[in-house]
């Protein structure tokens, strides 16, 4: 198995894109601005989107890719995401005032899309690949994932605030080898931090020390001219756990 990051920026502007992962050739983790660098026929390839939550940067492409290869598939494009999750973008993106419904284009018996529910805990098995969704703590509905492979496995945390459920699974996870965490807002935005439930870097230091496993892990949703920074306070506050900067394109064998 490999995950291959498309984009892991809280914002857009030059090389940028917002959260989205693709694993092996048909999976894509979130759907943020990063899948619009795929190719036609890249994108022809997938049938599974796992969302962790509603919020724009992490679904914007969603009614893109499916406009653009729907007719061109001989099988719907699968969503996953929690109840609450699909409810929102049933109501707010897919109501044929933002966006045409594709779960009944061409018609509802030949969808170009279709909706599948997750819950937390229960886990989802692909081709041996198991995604579970877990808690994440976040302005909104919102999970992240625990992706199993074969040798392996990896959480992406999602957007999340201080968040002990997450650590349990963290802690209960057999070969955890990578750990993929935000850390949205640098130290002096941290009442931002906290009334929009991101992390900074002191609260990640806080979080990290409920860990017991030892995964390497990656910061993810810097936000645009504030990376630098926050991966410095970073490397300050949390340096023993020796975290790195999430990067486009870079990839992970599970």
């Amino acid at each position: 198995m490999q995950l291959r990051i498309l984009g892991c920026s809280g914002g857009i502007g030059g090389n940028l894109r917002t959260t989205s992962m693709l694993l092996d050739h048909d999976i894509l983790i979130d759907a943020g601005t990063g899948v619009g660098d795929l190719t036609l026929t890249e994108l022809k390839q997938i049938d599974h989107i796992f969302v962790t939550h509603s919020h724009l940067d992490h679904v914007a492409c969603i009614p893109f890719l499916i406009d653009t290869v729907g007719g061109m598939r001989n099988a719907p494009i699968t969503v996953h995401a929690t109840q609450e999750t699909l409810d929102t973008l049933k109501a707010h993106l897919f109501n044929w005032k933002i966006w045409p419904d594709f779960t009944q284009i061409p018609d509802a018996d030949k969808p170009f899309m279709v909706y599948r529910e997750i819950r937390v805990g229960e886990p989802i098995e692909l081709q041996g690949r198991r995604f579970t969704a877990i808690p994440a703590n976040h302005t909104v509905p919102a999970v992240g994932y625990s992706v199993q492979g074969p040798r392996s496995a990896l959480i992406f945390t999602g957007d999340t605030c201080i968040n002990d459920g997450l650590w349990k699974v963290v802690n209960a996870t057999r070969n955890l080898k990578y750990l993929i965490i935000e850390t949205a807002f640098s130290n002096k935005e941290r009442d931002i931090a906290i009334a929009s439930k991101h992390l900074c870097p002191q609260m990640l230091a806080e979080e990290l020390e409920k860990m017991r496993a030892e995964p390497e892990v990656f910061i993810t949703h810097l936000k645009p001219g504030e990376g630098a920074l926050t991966m410095k306070e970073v490397t300050q506050a949390a340096g023993r756990w020796r975290p790195r900067m999430l990067e486009n394109n870079q990839e992970f064998s599970l």
